[in-house]
């Protein structure tokens, strides 16, 4: 059966429910989110009383930061109701969705209501974290259970991307099939297939992993400072490390999923570490359950000193002033960059880290060697799910990898620790890790057939470091890769993939040597981020040694290389995600097409730090607003539009946000919902390019600009937002340079320029603007503390 989803209803409208409703209506849906009449409303007739619980839910997740949705247009494709008048609008609807409380009696009751309305065919699955779908199916009607499953989103729906799958025994295959299919595509998750056992796959994992560490902490006599300065980005997992995640998540909701690990897992050989330790016991009964009552682990305060964060000593049940834990090991480990090599120096380290970090790695990895085949079949689904759903970096198995799993197991023994049997069997079979790669393909260790299996979907989830045998050139700190079908791809890794001269050095040749050598090239990198920028510390050094030559050379040096990425020979595809920022929405700006991830955060922000765009970021702009006057508006309107963009270093919340910015254009870019494709669907736009006939660009010399006119009127917006206080003397200063260049300069009439002309006044703005000491004293303080000041 071929299916297709145009309309869902969400039942349910709590924090999870709510949400889920926004991301769906986030992707185009009409979404029909339904709750019960407030007990106060029973006798109303009167919709607003009767809907009231469910539009005050869908009001504070609207309200919530971050935004549930992508923008807020989606909000519209929202229609609200309740059980008791709207359950028949459901039979309209392809996929029901049950959000309701965590009660297994009110989840059928609420089925009861669905099986009156739903048409058959209808998807219809649970939401629920920890109640046995199975359980939930049992007296249903064979239609209902056919297309009746488990589908755990996890908070917040549009950021963390996991989606576990969890079907019956009574669930039909294609319907699995259709929910993995759909999740990742459409939805942009992770999708991973679980079995019907308590807390599924990532809860089971991640709260074990938390709980193991609680036991731990209280061996080694550690506290709360130092264990989350050891389990946080240090070691690839969020800056929320262990206390601070418990205290979002809710302290509550980790003891009850613990609780309901050791209840309901009784042959589970770790159910040890699932017992509650006192003084956790302790926390919940004080009610200190995180954000929720205001105070967990953490507490914050106010004083006439500002707010301050309080930590709890867990001897004394008291809260004081945080203290920063000082581990030699962690403090050798911060400069360097590659995750894997970090993880490695830590765990051989010979101080207080390194006893906790070998503990830790062993208790993890036999957990995880125990759970297959109870949880999971392949061990790269559990891989998968720690890192959508809890934001690891790696997971647990290709840990164990980079630290070797032959070593590690012989440790694990003499440690006491154990590792499951068909570990060692593995071994002793002469495979010696759980993943490695051929011919750009990654493969997985299946057990059941003591063999390696290529994972299922890989050709859509492009990685570039998978083609490292296929490595054409490299400097300091770029690859170029064949990434095959007469495609070359392009990556940089340096902090915060800030781009420098190295990097603009590695694009000219990557772009030379596509020319001569492929059809095409994609630009992306598999950071966290695309990139944060330019290298401001170069900028700041040359100006502050006045070094306004070599400060020249840099600015023209990014300038050609856009230009160059613009009029190549060779189509050119960027992969944009996470952070685009300033330098980096610049290369973006002059590709031919961007295949942007969803969850894309682009702006030109050079303004923050006293600067225009001056990579071709303030051209681009200008010429697209000169593209977009109309002889029947106003000629400014568009070019104020662009300006205010700048001006106020707007950044995009998401990719859709960033077509209604005019950074991405419609019809031409496209918007990748699942961030691992990103990469695969680049390369398809280059090769259709390609094969469409791509025909090389012409340098502009017809760019439309609108002169005194449009400078005039800009000029005096930014006087009055400096009169009001909006502005400061140095805003102003900035802003005005920037107008200037967006109008073509001091023209008298509106005129056709080239891009040379708009290049040359951008750099000699940005040029004289690296001379201003507010300016140098804005770069200074973002280069200290990540964070521009305002004066």
């Amino acid at each position: 059966m071929k299916r297709s989803i145009k309309k869902v209803t969400v039942l349910g409208s709590g924090v999870m429910g709510s949400r889920i409703a926004c991301h769906f209506a986030g992707i185009g849906l009409q979404v029909l989110l339904l709750d019960i009449v407030p007990a106060a409303a029973a006798e109303s007739t009167k919709p607003a009383e009767r809907n009231k619980l469910v539009n005050d839910a869908l009001q504070a997740a609207v309200k919530s930061n971050p935004s549930p949705v992508f923008t807020k247009a989606a909000l519209n494709n929202i229609k609200t109701g309740n059980f008791t008048d709207h359950m028949k609008d459901i039979a309209s609807c392809d996929w029901i969705i049950e959000v309701v409380v965590e009660r297994l009696d009110i989840k059928k009751l609420v089925y009861d209501q669905v099986e009156q309305f739903r048409k058959p065919g209808t998807l219809i699955t649970s939401n629920t974290s920890g109640i046995p779908i199975h359980m939930m199916a049992e007296g249903r009607s064979a239609d209902f259970k056919k297309h009746f499953c488990g589908t755990h989103f996890f908070n917040p729906p549009r950021y963390l991307r996991l989606l576990e799958i969890i079907p019956t025994a009574y669930t039909a295959p294609e319907v699995v099939d259709f929910l993995m299919y759909y999740g990742d595509l459409y939805l942009g998750k992770t999708t991973v297939l679980c079995k019907d056992t308590p807390a599924f796959i990532a809860n089971r994992i991640g709260v074990f992993s938390i709980m193991s560490i609680f036991h731990i902490m209280d061996q080694q006599k550690l506290t709360i400072d130092e264990i989350d300065a050891l389990t946080g980005p240090i070691i690839g997992r969020p800056k929320s490390a262990t206390f601070r995640t418990a205290d979002v998540v809710g302290i509550d909701t980790l003891v009850k999923v613990a609780k309901g690990v050791a209840d309901n897992c009784p042959t589970d050989e770790a159910k040890s570490i699932f017992t509650i330790p006192a003084w956790l016991e302790t926390v919940t009964t004080n009610n200190w359950l995180g954000d929720k009552t205001g105070q967990g682990f953490f507490k914050k305060t106010k004083s006439a000193a500002g707010k301050e964060i309080l930590t709890l000593n867990l001897s004394t049940m008291e809260y004081g002033a945080r203290v920063k834990p000082k581990f030699g090991s962690i403090e050798a480990a911060k400069p360097v960059e590659d995750l894997k090599t970090r993880i490695k120096q830590l765990h051989v380290a010979t101080d207080k880290a390194g006893d906790f970090y070998r503990a830790f790695h062993h208790s993890l990895f036999s957990y995880i060697s125990f759970r297959i085949p109870e949880i999971s079949d392949e061990i790269y689904r559990l891989d998968d799910a720690m890192m959508a759903g809890f934001g690891w970096e790696i997971g647990a198995f290709e840990t164990w990898d980079t630290l070797g799993v032959a070593k590690t197991v012989e440790a694990m023994k003499a440690a006491g620790v154990a590792v499951a049997p068909w570990v060692t069997d593995m071994l002793a079979s002469g495979a010696t890790s759980f993943y490695k790669v051929e011919q750009g393909k990654r493969m997985y260790y299946d057990i059941a057939g003591k063999s390696y299996k290529v994972i299922p979907g890989g050709e859509s989830f492009l990685i570039l470091k998978n083609h490292s045998d296929n490595l054409v050139w490299k400097n300091s700190a770029c690859r170029l890769y064949d990434i095959g079908d007469g495609v070359a791809g392009f990556e940089w890794s340096t902090k915060m993939n800030s781009i420098g001269s190295e990097v603009l050095e590695g694009l000219n040749k990557a772009i030379n040597i596509a020319e001569e050598k492929f059809n095409g090239l994609v630009i992306a990198n598999d950071g966290a981020n695309f990139s944060a920028g330019a290298n401001v510390g170069m900028i700041f050094m040359f100006a502050v040694e006045q070094e306004y030559d070599e400060l020249d050379m840099a600015i023209r040096m990014f300038q050609n290389s856009m230009m160059r990425l613009r009029y190549s020979n060779i189509p050119v595809v960027t992969a944009p995600h996470g952070l685009t920022l300033g330098g980096g929405c610049e290369m973006n700006l002059h590709a031919d097409k961007i295949c942007a991830a969803a969850e894309s955060y682009i702006g030109l922000v050079e303004l923050g730090v006293g600067l225009i765009p001056g990579g071709g970021g303030t051209k681009e702009f200008a010429m697209r607003a000169g593209d977009e006057l109309h002889k029947d508006e106003p000629e400014t309107n568009t070019l104020k539009e662009r300006f205010l963009s700048i001006a106020t270093a707007k950044v995009a919340t998401s990719a859709q946000e960033a077509y209604d910015m005019g950074i991405l254009r419609k019809g031409q870019d496209e918007v990748i919902m699942n961030i691992g494709r990103r990469i695969a669907e680049a390369k398809k736009s280059v090769i259709e390019l390609y094969e469409q006939g791509y025909q090389i660009p012409v340098p502009r010399k017809d760019v439309k600009v609108v002169g005194r006119a449009g400078l005039g009127a800009l000029l005096a917006g930014i006087n009055g937002m400096w009169r009001a206080g909006y502005a400061t003397d140095h805003d102003a200063l900035v802003a005005r340079k920037l107008a200037y260049v967006m109008c073509g300069g001091d023209l008298s009439e509106q005129s056709l320029v080239s891009e040379q002309y708009l290049l040359d006044l951008e750099r000699e703005a940005f040029l004289s603007l690296c001379g201003e000491k507010k300016t140098l004293e804005r770069i200074q303080s973002v280069l200290k503390s990540g964070r521009p000041i305002r004066n």
